[in-house]
């Protein structure tokens, strides 16, 4: 794929900016992508020809809206293997999608003296749910360690997931490390107790095929805006099982089936966890970014960003005083590093200022940065649109940095 990448960058308008005086290299997807052509012009074409509220009225733009707003619920079960539409439930982003699990299945299921399991890699968006629900029920939160590489210790697992387990929450590849877990067998392990497992895949969906069948996940997070769609929508798959399982969490127009003055009952699902009026042009720009990832590849795309990740690596390595983290070899999309004397922050000031815009902070995984032992990494994460030229724009503008902060 690298060989034809200029032909994604330039399905990409906002590469063609210039930062500082420089051109813009941007290595901050896991943070968010950017967005393709084709996405910015399907959410325009909605507003101009289509915008109208779904499930609501009988006129032509409503039933167009509709149409649109179901089609993409289709797509997207084909995309990540659903066996059924229905079991796709459109939501804001992976936080929301997980907080939905944590309240509908989580309140409804566990007693005190449960336990929930989780990994001391986790985004706060899949830690801090299953801490609260665990304060709310009396539940016991417990943690899979890493191996000293970075990578998950089944061993860990093995000792904490048992018969008093009821969720294990696990992200797919870590978006600091850039570890893959070993789900399918996670999922083995869980299922063996009875307990169910709760996959983040916000860092994975995009850059790999996804077959939730397949991984033994119960439930799956992601969100549009990390996979080249718009912001402020997300998807919650789950079994059907598990979701007729689901209390509603949001109250309100198009989640009932019926309204008495002193009851109510749902609609069937997934309208039951979709109440108001959603995101339907961010759905219809999922549809988009859900077509553009197929038309490219999924398996070409996943092999040219490992190859970026892994030679990113290399490079930084080899540059003195940059410590880099996370497994060797098969890693995520992405490579975090510190560079000695230079907090990540002026780091990251100091690379924009050459046009090269990376992440740097706690990456909302505090408990994995004190397992790291440090306060703060920064982070460089890569795209479709990303080349080698970035890798070489990145170790030049850390060169920079270095002589800078070292006068």
């Amino acid at each position: 794929m690298t060989t034809t990448v200029t032909q994604y960058q330039a399905d990409f308008p906002i590469l063609r900016r210039q930062v500082h005086g420089h051109r813009l290299v941007y290595l901050d997807s896991a943070a968010t992508s950017q967005k393709p052509t084709a996405v910015i012009d399907a959410e325009l074409e909605y507003y101009r020809h289509s915008n109208a509220n779904i499930l609501r009225s009988v006129h032509t733009l409503a039933e167009e809206s509709t149409e649109a707003y179901e089609a993409t619920r289709r797509e997207v079960a084909h995309f990540i293997g659903a066996p059924r539409p229905e079991e796709v439930i459109f939501t804001r982003g992976t936080t929301e999608s997980l907080n939905l699990v944590a309240r509908g299945w989580g309140d409804a299921h566990l007693e005190a003296g449960d336990a929930i399991v989780v990994t001391v890699l986790e985004h706060h968006s899949n830690l801090i749910p299953w801490q609260q629900l665990a304060r709310r029920k009396g539940a016991e939160l417990r943690y899979i360690e890493l191996n000293p590489d970075g990578t998950l210790s089944m061993e860990s697992a093995e000792r904490v997931i048992d018969r008093r387990t009821k969720i294990v929450a696990v992200t797919h590849t870590s978006n600091v490390l850039g570890t893959i877990t070993p789900v399918v067998s996670l999922a083995d392990l869980v299922h063996g107790v009875g307990a169910i497992l709760v996959v983040d895949a916000a860092q994975s969906v995009p850059h790999q095929p996804t077959d939730v069948a397949a991984l033994g996940a119960d439930f799956l997070a992601f969100s549009g805006h990390k996979m080249y769609g718009p912001t402020g929508i997300g998807v919650l798959w789950g079994r059907t099982a598990h979701l007729w399982g689901m209390d509603p969490v949001l109250y309100g127009g198009e989640m009932i089936g019926l309204v008495e003055r002193d009851r109510a009952t749902w609609a069937e699902i997934p309208q039951r966890f979709e109440g108001g009026t959603p995101n339907i042009a961010g759905v219809v720009g999922l549809r988009s970014a859900v077509r553009y990832l197929e038309q490219v590849g999924l398996n070409q795309t996943a092999d040219h960003e490992r190859a970026l990740a892994e030679m990113a690596c290399r490079r930084l390595q080899n540059i003195p005083g940059v410590t880099v983290y996370g497994p060797s070899g098969n890693r995520g999309a992405l490579v975090a590093f510190n560079v000695d004397g230079i907090h990540p922050h002026d780091l990251a000031q100091a690379l924009d200022a050459e046009g090269v815009a990376i992440r740097a902070g706690h990456h909302c995984a505090q408990p994995l940065m004190q397992w790291l032992g440090v306060p703060a990494t920064a982070r460089a994460s890569f795209g479709l649109y990303n080349d080698e030229s970035d890798i070489d724009a990145l170790a030049a503008a850390i060169d920079s940095a270095q002589r800078y902060f070292q006068r």
